[in-house]
C-alpha cells in the first residue's frame, strides 16, 4: 500500500483555507450594552466591537428605508408620511403626505418612487430637494390593492429594473402571480415591471410567497433574496419563516404547500388545484423559526459594518403575536417570538446558518420596546434600522470607533 505524503506547503495551504472558510462563517460574539430610550436604560447584546444607539423617536409608525445618493436616508410609514432624514439622521422631515401606505420608496435618475397598496408611484426628485407636493406624485403602474397585508416594497435591481413585492390577503388565500388570474387576485410574490413603448405593465417574478416584505441583492452574485412571513393558522411551531432566493419564474409554493422544516407538504386550507406542481417549488435558503414575522432584509456590502459580516444579509424578525402552545394571542405574552435582528451568513454565495445580530428587545414579561421593520446600510457602512411600534424611532448599529468621529 502506497502513502502519499503531503508537502508542508500544501498542508499549510489548506490549513489557510480552512482556517479563511471558518473565519468567514464564525459565530459571532456578543456583549451586552445599555442605551437609554424614553427616559428608560435598556439591555441589548450586540456583537462585540459594535454600539447601538437611538438616533430619534419622532418618526410616526415608520417601515422601510432607503438612501439616495447624496446620503439623505428617506423611510415610508404607515402614517402616511414619506420621511426624509438628512445626516446626521436625528431631525426627521416630511417629504410628503400621502394616502394608502406609503410603505417604501426607491430611487431611480431624476425620480422617487413610492410603493403605496394600490400601485407604484413616482415623483420627480433631486437631491437635497425637501418636500414633494403630493400633486406631483403620479402612478406609474398600478396593483392589486385590497386589505390584508396591504403593504408594498419597491426596490430598484442592479439591471436598473423596479420590483415590487406583495403577499396574499390571509393564511390561505387562492392568490398567485399568473395571468390565469384576475388582476385584482395577483398576489403573493415579487413582480417586476416591463415598461415598454412607453407603457408599464407588471410581469410575475417570483410567485407563491405569502408575504415577501423585505428583498435585497446579494452585493456580489447579484441574485435576490427575500423574506417570507409564512400563515399563522398551523400553531405556533409551524411553518418555519422563510428565508429565499429568487430568480426568474421561481414558485415557492404557498398557500398550496408548505415546508416543515424537512419537507414540503400540501396544505388543506386551500382548497383549489396548485398552478404549479410541488417538484417545482423552491426550497427556502434558510428558515427562522415559526412566528418572527421577518420584515426587512439588506446585505453587508464590502467594507462596511463588520469584516466578518461581509456578504452576509441582515433581517429585521419582526416579532409576532402568536403565544405558546396554540399560537394564539390568548396565551402567556412572555411565550411570543421576541424581535431582533438576525444575520444570514453566507459563504461563496451560498447561505451557511443563521446568527443573532441584536437581541434583547423584548422584556422578561413579553413587552416589546423595539420591533425593528426596515433594515439598511448606509453609506458610512452603520446599519440603520425602523422600528413601528412601541418606540416609533430610527436606531443605529456601528463600529465603536465612530464614536470617536
Amino acid at each position: 500500500m502506497r502513502i502519499a505524503i503531503l508537502p508542508s506547503a500544501f498542508l499549510l495551504f489548506l490549513s489557510l483555507v480552512a482556517a479563511e472558510t471558518w473565519a468567514a462563517t464564525e459565530p459571532l460574539t456578543h456583549e451586552e450594552q445599555t442605551l437609554t430610550v424614553d427616559g428608560k436604560r435598556r439591555a441589548v447584546r450586540v456583537p462585540k466591537g459594535l454600539r447601538l444607539e437611538i438616533l430619534t423617536d419622532r418618526l410616526d409608525a415608520p417601515r422601510l428605508m432607503a438612501f439616495a445618493g447624496n446620503g439623505d436616508l428617506f423611510i415610508g410609514s404607515k402614517s402616511g408620511r414619506v420621511y426624509r432624514v438628512p445626516p446626521p439622521y436625528t431631525s426627521p422631515e416630511v417629504l410628503v403626505e400621502l394616502n394608502d401606505y406609503p410603505h417604501s420608496v426607491a430611487f431611480r435618475k431624476g425620480e422617487i418612487l413610492i410603493a403605496r397598496t394600490g400601485g407604484v408611484y413616482r415623483a420627480p426628485y433631486r437631491p437635497g430637494q425637501k418636500q414633494i407636493v403630493p400633486e406631483s406624485v403620479e402612478l406609474l403602474a398600478r396593483l392589486p390593492g385590497g386589505g390584508g397585508h396591504n403593504s408594498r416594497t419597491v426596490g430598484v435591481g442592479p439591471d436598473g429594473r423596479v420590483y415590487v413585492s406583495l403577499g396574499i390577503q390571509s393564511n390561505c388565500s387562492d392568490q398567485y402571480l399568473g395571468d390565469s388570474y384576475s388582476f385584482d387576485e395577483r398576489r403573493g410574490g415579487i413582480f417586476v415591471l416591463r415598461e415598454e413603448g412607453g407603457k408599464a405593465r407588471w410581469q410575475a417574478y417570483g410567485s407563491g410567497l405569502r408575504n415577501p416584505v423585505g428583498f435585497a441583492w446579494h452585493p456580489e452574485t447579484r441574485i435576490m433574496y427575500t423574506s417570507n412571513n409564512g400563515p399563522d393558522h398551523l400553531g405556533y411551531e409551524q411553518p418555519p419563516e422563510y428565508f429565499s432566493r429568487v430568480t426568474a419564474g421561481s414558485f415557492h409554493g404557498m398557500p398550496w404547500f408548505q415546508f416543515d422544516g424537512k419537507q414540503l407538504k400540501r396544505d388543506s386550507c386551500v382548497s383549489t388545484q396548485p398552478p404549479r406542481p410541488i417538484a417545482e417549488v423552491a426550497m427556502p435558503v434558510a428558515t427562522f423559526p415559526a412566528r418572527n414575522a421577518p420584515m426587512g432584509v439588506t446585505f453587508v456590502p464590502k467594507g462596511s459594518l463588520n469584516k466578518v459580516l461581509e456578504n452576509d444579509a441582515i433581517v429585521a424578525l419582526r416579532g409576532s403575536w402568536g403565544t405558546k402552545p396554540s399560537g394564539s394571542y390568548l396565551g402567556d405574552s412572555a411565550t411570543r417570538r421576541p424581535p431582533k435582528l438576525v444575520a444570514v451568513r453566507f459563504k461563496d454565495g451560498e447561505t451557511v446558518r443563521v446568527d443573532d445580530l441584536v437581541t434583547g428587545f423584548q422584556l422578561e414579561n413579553g413587552d416589546r420596546w423595539v420591533r425593528p421593520v426596515g433594515v439598511v446600510i448606509g453609506p458610512d457602512g452603520a446599519l440603520y434600522f425602523t422600528s413601528d411600534s412601541e418606540t416609533n424611532g430610527l436606531f443605529r448599529l456601528s463600529t465603536k470607533k465612530a464614536e470617536l468621529n
